[in-house]
């Protein structure tokens, strides 16, 4: 896509509180690039005798302000397979009690610190840009703001750990900040924080830490494994539905969540301006129809038996059903808007 930029005017948007806001922008003169997220644009700077070039990354900007569910409840957008699976996990004799043993002190003590010294911590006076993202996310889902690190990696990432008796937090690795817009990045912010409003963040760690702690213990523990792997990663599975739901009443746009969920399958920045939406949703079509014959359906369950998330064009099928449903239509009726505006 090709815009044209000269002289500096100013615009109004609607800012991380909700409030009305002046930006500089620039008129339309001579054309230039820019790809998602990033701007590169021909700037004549104040007193400047020649043009530069940068990139500038896009802030998010609403045309109105969001949609706020204060009494939104977990199980108001939690799926129907998420509420199943919980239901049958929590079924398992000893189960809890045997994740209390594994998340001890300890572990609880390694994971801190891990994060805490090789990440960094975001806040008011540390990237404020996603401090914000992140605190008008909370806002929306009506749940209170956890720690957000983010932390040198070429794995485009973001997980979620709640341990016993310590804040929650997120982690976000550097390269999907690269890879995502401000409110593909604020989507998958509001996917994490959906852990946390479903209380998955425990599960999530438990779950972890299960599997891999009952393969290190002989017998016994090989034999609680494999009778609990099938039915945790069914759970993750579902978990991650409900967390893209949490996505959308965030980002209250469908595209903005199956965008994430094409790039995260196969885009990078210096591709990303040329993904297209649509396409990748007649692409998930096209699979259900490839695996809805009976080989195709022993192939799929094959394929995505042993995946802690669903397959990409998977969830954005589901994510794309849902934003046209009944049930998405009802909350958005029910929330409320910001209505704060400040004077400019």
């Amino acid at each position: 896509m090709a815009v044209s930029v000269s002289a500096p005017i100013s615009f109004l948007c609607y800012n991380q509180n909700g409030e009305l806001s002046r930006r500089l922008g620039y008129r339309p003169s001579k054309k230039v690039g820019f790809s998602s997220g990033r701007r590169s644009v021909r700037f004549i700077g104040l007193g400047a005798d020649k043009v530069g070039r940068f990139r500038v990354r896009v802030p998010v900007c609403r045309a109105v302000p969001p949609l706020l569910f204060k009494d939104l409840d977990a199980d108001d957008f939690r799926h129907p397979l998420d509420k199943q699976n919980t239901l049958l996990l929590r079924a398992i004799p000893g189960l809890n009690e045997f994740g209390k043993a594994l998340l001890g002190s300890m572990t609880e003590q390694i994971m801190l610190l891990e994060n805490i010294g090789t990440s960094v911590l975001v806040s008011k006076n540390q990237l404020t840009d996603l401090h914000g993202l992140l605190v008008e996310a909370a806002e929306i889902l009506n749940i209170e703001a956890p720690d957000l690190y983010v932390r040198q990696s070429p794995v485009p990432n973001a997980y979620t750990l709640a341990i016993s008796g310590k804040k929650p937090f997120i982690v976000v690795h550097t390269s999907l900040i690269e890879l995502l817009t401000r409110a593909e990045l604020q989507a998958v912010l509001a996917h994490e924080l959906g852990h946390l409003k479903c209380d998955h963040g425990v599960w999530l760690t438990f779950a972890n830490i299960l599997t891999l702690g009952a393969y290190t213990v002989p017998a016994f523990g090989q034999m609680i494994a494999r009778t609990l792997e099938e039915q945790l990663l069914r759970w993750l599975r579902s978990a991650e539905l409900t967390c893209d739901r949490a996505a959308l009443l965030v980002a209250q746009d469908p595209k903005v969540v199956v965008s994430v969920l094409m790039k995260l399958a196969g885009g990078c920045p210096s591709i990303a301006d040329q993904l297209n939406v649509d396409a990748f949703l007649e692409q998930a079509r096209s699979y259900d129809k490839a695996s809805s014959s009976p080989l195709g359906w022993y192939i799929r369950n094959a394929q995505t038996s042993q995946l802690s998330h669903p397959l990409p064009v998977l969830r954005a099928r589901e994510i794309d059903e849902w934003s046209r449903s009944l049930e998405y239509r009802s909350l958005l009726k029910k929330a409320n808007r910001i209505s704060t505006v400040q004077k400019v």
